[in-house]
């Protein structure tokens, strides 16, 4: 590990912290025995390992937790509002170190590591104004001189489960909202980035201990599966909001439907751009080349398809292959790099597995791949960019591989490519490109795309605060961030007050003694 990346988590000040879980500034679990080697994609060289925590110390978290929430719920919301504005505040001081540990221990692109943390930071300034606008409705009453309306309470403890290629901002959009509806969080990062997590933690608790908030209202857990089954089957954690696969998901939904919790899925992603005869083909070209390599296509938004209208089609592939021989692929934190390393080994052999099986069923590819050999590639983690010309419905089309895999499809009327564009199990983000203002309204239509993001003129790739981020199908129908998605990490109590002297019955019922 260089010297560059120790500074960095002395600065973070997680140099010599190795907690299996934190209740705030209470870091316990040091003598546990089993432990979380943490590994950089980027040179192959261990981090740090990271204590495991037992079902012992989860109770502990959960116990602390249930006791803060008594308290949290009664500090007024523009009061938690501030805390958390306090936290986006410590994370601009902290923004270079927290960014380069994000891309250091993830393997995303320097800039994007930075871009991670910004997103943190614009949540806050989100939620601090949202910390004043947990509005209710007030509704007219049947019945003469009641009146009723609606308000919202905080659920309780919000139980997050996070994945590595958002290794902070994700848990941010959760936790931050979660924070100002009244709610306190217990947080399992990814195994494979827990520092990023501990940074985190050691932020967010100082910030916390200033204000005199006790502990248990930021909770971290760091273990495996193990752990977050404990918090999906427990019905002490009324919210799950998990991000990851959708095979997680699944899981994640079975086991806390069967106890009638709540739960809020972010999962799989099999986003496709329409570049259509209209569009603006050059800048089309920046939209989908980023949204195809950008995190080395390990973001739930990554471009997976290209759906081209047959009169550009080769015109367009043609500036795609050009594009892709110029990439560089490297050391994510060489800012003149495009394209950093695979999370690890296990996501390298899924990416060889995808292309076999492309090959397999007949696609061809226009752009080879391959891993990337030599001494900076030591890591054994980089891969070469490719693209595959297939047909919509081939298997390994419709399934989602986190790898930089590019498939290129060709359509001939717009009611075909949307046809196309929807027709995979998932249903996170798309994009159309086009000049055509008939084409842009038809695709943001009912008759058009059935996913939760739909872009013109943008790719599929990125989002802001402002808007509601999640998907549908098997995407799971959850809703973070922004617009009213707070309504998610609270409960709705309609209420009705009678203030007559006598008590008349809804639907006009007598009942008379």
């Amino acid at each position: 590990m260089s010297a560059n990346i120790q500074s960095i988590l002395t600065q973070l000040g997680i140099e010599n912290i190795n907690p299996a879980y934190s209740t705030g500034n209470d870091w316990g679990g040091a003598n546990n025995t089993e432990n979380i080697d943490s590994f950089s994609p980027v040179d192959g060289q261990k981090i740090a390992s990271i204590k495991v925590s037992s079902n012992n110390d989860y109770e502990q978290v959960i116990a602390k937790a249930q006791e803060a929430f008594v308290y949290w719920r009664t500090v007024p919301a523009p009061k938690r509002g501030e805390i958390v504005r306090q936290f986006g505040d410590a994370l601009r001081k902290n923004k270079e170190a927290l960014g380069t540990l994000v891309s250091y221990e993830m393997g995303k692109s320097l800039q994007e590591g930075y871009g991670e943390v910004q997103e943190m930071i614009d949540i806050c300034d989100f939620a601090v104004g949202l910390s004043r606008q947990l509005y209710g409705l007030t509704m007219h009453s049947e019945r003469p001189n009641h009146r009723m309306y609606e308000q919202w309470h905080p659920l309780g403890i919000v139980g997050i489960i996070s994945a590595f290629n958002f290794p902070v901002a994700v848990w941010s959009w959760n936790a931050a909202l979660a924070w100002v509806c009244g709610n306190v969080c217990i947080w399992k990062p990814s195994e494979k980035t827990p520092l990023t997590g501990i940074a985190c933690q050691k932020i967010i608790a100082a910030v916390f201990k200033a204000n005199d908030i006790p502990e248990g209202v930021s909770s971290l857990i760091i273990g495996d599966r193990i752990i977050g089954e404990l918090m999906t089957n427990d019905g002490r954690v009324p919210l799950i909001s998990a991000t990851g696969s959708t095979r997680m998901g699944k899981a994640v939904a079975v086991a806390v439907g069967a106890r009638l919790g709540k739960s809020l899925l972010e999962l799989g992603g099999n986003n496709a751009i329409i570049i259509s005869e209209h569009a603006d083909l050059d800048m089309s070209l920046i939209g989908a080349v980023f949204g195809a390599v950008g995190t080395a296509g390990q973001r739930c938004t990554s471009t997976r398809r290209l759906i081209i209208h047959q009169s550009v089609y080769d015109t367009f592939v043609a500036k795609l292959v050009k594009a892709y021989a110029q990439l560089r692929i490297g050391n994510p934190l060489d800012q003149n790099n495009h394209v950093g390393p695979l999370i690890d080994k296990d996501a390298v052999n899924a990416y060889l597995d995808s292309i076999e099986k492309c090959k397999a069923e007949g696609g061809n590819f226009v752009v080879d791949g391959g891993v990337l050999e030599g001494e900076k590639y030591a890591s054994g983690c980089y891969v070469k960019p490719c693209i595959a010309e297939v047909k919509n419905d081939y298997k390994i089309v419709q399934h989602e591989t986190f790898a930089p895999i590019l498939y290129l499809i060709k359509y001939t009327n717009l009611d075909e490519a949307i046809a196309l564009q929807n027709g995979v199990p998932q249903g996170l983000s798309s994009a159309i490109m086009t000049l055509n203002l008939r084409e842009a309204e038809q695709f943001l239509s009912y008759q058009g795309s059935d996913c939760g993001i739909a872009n013109v003129n943008i790719g599929t790739s990125g989002a802001e605060i402002g808007g509601a981020f999640g998907g549908e199908k098997e995407t799971g129908g959850g809703r973070e961030s922004g617009s009213d998605a707070w309504r998610a990490y609270m409960r709705r109590q309609t209420n009705t007050i009678n203030y007559a002297n006598t008590l008349p019955l809804a639907q006009g019922i007598k009942f008379d003694l």
